[in-house]
């Protein structure tokens, strides 16, 4: 079968393509470097045709109120080309519970993208992924203040990025879902003792300190962003993968 990986470069996509290279198929990994804009559509017919399936991994660029423009416009032209070119499946990557989180705009936007593939004719999988094990950083430097972190109790499942493109290329080889496949690390820890475990490992001395009201992560009410019933579990354990 012949792949076009869009957003075939980066963290999740690149280790998509050598996924299913690997199992023996043509995966064609395609970026603005590779001369594929997804917002004005330079390079889209190219990158589609003779495709029998499009994987989109593009992502926003910030995370606020100016990611839904990113989602509607992308996966409006993606979803033009792919229909012209006769595509037959159409996958895409979300996150386990982001319909349940609307006061986030990247959720929102994430939502947005999920119901434009619903509402179009090529065939489509939805791939939702809870957290990534490699976000930590991240999430850590968004509350960050002198040796302070402040992380709320947020119920969070990770799951490693090299497990999240095994699902993602598994699920682009089989028939389209026309629906959404859940997917989860092993392990369910609250935010703040993700953060104290990560920290602790590092030999990074900064202390977490409980707050409820710290970042993104405080707008999420209950344990959405954990494994719902039907999740496909991931083998790789956030322990191990710190190590």
């Amino acid at each position: 079968m012949k792949f076009a990986v869009i957003g075939g470069t980066g963290r999740i996509g690149s280790q998509v393509v050598g996924d299913l290279r690997a199992a023996g198929h043509e995966a064609v990994p395609h970026s603005p470097s590779t001369g594929v804009d997804v917002i004005t559509g330079q390079g889209l017919t190219e990158a589609v045709a003779g495709a029998d399936v499009v994987v989109n991994l593009t992502n926003s660029p910030t995370f606020d109120e100016a990611s839904p423009a990113f989602f509607r416009t992308s996966m409006d032209n993606l979803l033009a080309a792919s229909e012209k070119a006769g595509v037959g499946h159409f996958v895409i990557l979300s996150i386990v519970g982001v319909d349940q989180v609307p006061e986030l705009d990247y959720y929102r936007a994430k939502v947005l993208q999920e119901d434009l593939l619903k509402a179009g004719s090529v065939p489509y999988s939805i791939v939702r992924a809870t957290q990534f094990m490699e976000f930590m950083d991240a999430v850590l430097s968004w509350t960050a203040d002198g040796d302070t972190v402040r992380l709320p109790r947020t119920p969070i499942q990770p799951i490693a990025a090299a497990d999240v493109a095994r699902f993602v290329a598994e699920t682009a080889q089989g028939a389209p879902l026309d629906g959404v496949l859940d997917i989860a690390g092993p392990d369910r820890y609250p935010l703040d003792e993700l953060g104290r475990l990560t920290l602790a490992a590092r030999k990074d001395g900064r202390t977490v300190v409980t707050d409820d009201t710290a970042g993104m992560f405080a707008a999420v009410r209950g344990d959405v962003l954990t494994a719902p019933s039907g999740a496909r579990i991931a083998p790789t354990r956030y322990r191990d993968w710190l190590a």
